[in-house]
């Protein structure tokens, strides 16, 4: 992957069937100076990397749902470590709290689990940390 651009250091993917919730989380992200980029399943997640893929570009990190049609978050997950983007932390926002999902998620090669509902602030320190956007 070419260098990443500065505008691309603060952008999100964030692939979530919900819409409230995706709502939700860029009402915390937005404001903190985030860009977020939108994917309401794991397909359309593959498909906004290779988009961003086509332009050079790479988001700073991908926040993921479990729990969605067409392609689950841990396939999604899977599928995002065979591309380019393998070493892009991925934070998993569910409402899933099993050690066995847990587990999955982290073979499948997540890099941090939150559990719905969450809390803003929390959100925030993880994005910072994971983005090391903390400034």
């Amino acid at each position: 992957m070419p260098a990443q651009p500065a505008e691309d250091r603060r952008l999100i993917l964030l692939v979530d069937d919900s819409a409230t919730l995706r709502m939700s989380v860029r009402a915390v992200l937005e404001p903190a100076g985030y860009q977020v980029m939108e994917a309401a399943d794991g397909q359309d997640g593959l498909e906004a990397l290779a988009g961003l893929q086509g332009q050079g570009r790479s988001p700073a990190m991908i926040i993921s749902d479990v729990n969605m049609p067409r392609l689950d978050g841990i396939s999604f997950i899977r599928e995002v470590k065979k591309t380019p983007f393998k070493f892009l932390p991925i934070l998993v926002l569910t409402t899933e709290n099993e050690a066995e999902r847990k587990l999955a998620g982290r073979e499948a090669g997540a890099s941090g689990w939150l559990v719905k509902p969450f809390q803003p602030q929390t959100l925030l320190t993880v994005v910072k940390k994971f983005t090391r956007t903390l400034a």
